[in-house]
């Protein structure tokens, strides 16, 4: 399998404050890598680079075999690159439907019957179906999350970026929210997924990548990260010598 993204020294830097130092990783095709750290740890930062929200002060960012590193966010979106954001951020005043054929126009280039079409399919996939209609500022929290969802999926990505998209909810709804993301996960959609529930984001991914200060510190199997006694100690708190 070739990759699908690669990272190469990326760097970011706020005055004296580095949010990503030297980011190097790879994404095959196909993969399911989570990322998990701290809050501040820079994971979101990792994900505005990628998708081009921010500009990195060095290194390279190279999707789908191109260098995106100057590429504008827009552009990478329509190359394939779609996320959902930690805070939904739906057009409130848009029914369901309507969000997602948002996506499915200006990100996919799709249009007409085929729109409309594919927008229902991907409705149906992440469970909205019955509430195409309803107002995406009527939702509840997970139904928002399911929107996210929906809109990053409605750009027919080759890559998709979750972050922190169990957050805030049940066991219950954590739970269904898994079987969707493995459901994607199994058509082929490579997928990046930040995540302070390990125990959901454990259940989808092949790879786990350790970030602290902008830096990652582990990378590897996900049950033998987790058991790492520096990983438990930046981010379960468990002192290493415990």
């Amino acid at each position: 399998m070739s990759d699908i993204l690669q990272l190469r020294n990326v760097r970011k830097s706020f005055g004296a404050v580095v949010v990503a130092d030297d980011v190097t990783f790879d994404l095959q095709e196909g993969q399911a890598l989570g990322v998990i750290g701290p809050n501040g740890a820079g994971k979101t930062s990792m994900f505005n680079l990628i998708t081009g929200m921010l500009s990195s002060d060095s290194g390279n960012i190279i999707f789908d075999g191109v260098d995106i590193t100057k590429q504008s966010a827009a552009k990478r979106c329509r190359a394939g690159l779609a996320r959902s954001f930690q805070v939904p951020q739906p057009f409130s005043g848009m029914t369901v439907f309507e969000n997602a054929l948002v996506a499915a126009t200006q990100a996919a280039g799709l249009d007409g019957k085929a729109a409309d079409d594919f927008c229902l399919e991907v409705i149906e996939q992440t469970g909205l179906i019955a509430k195409a209609n309803v107002l995406a500022g009527k939702l509840t929290l997970l139904e928002r999350k399911r929107l996210e969802l929906t809109r990053a999926l409605c750009a027919k990505p080759k890559l998709l970026l979750l972050d922190e998209i169990a957050g805030g909810l049940t066991e219950a709804e954590c739970h269904s929210l898994v079987e969707t993301i493995t459901k994607i996960h199994k058509s082929g959609v490579s997928i990046i997924w930040i995540e302070h529930v390990v125990h959901a984001l454990l259940a989808v991914v092949d790879r786990l990548i350790v970030i602290d200060f902008g830096k990652k510190i582990a990378e590897g199997e996900p049950k033998a990260i987790m058991k790492s006694p520096e990983v438990q100690e930046i981010y379960l708190g468990i002192e290493a010598d415990a």
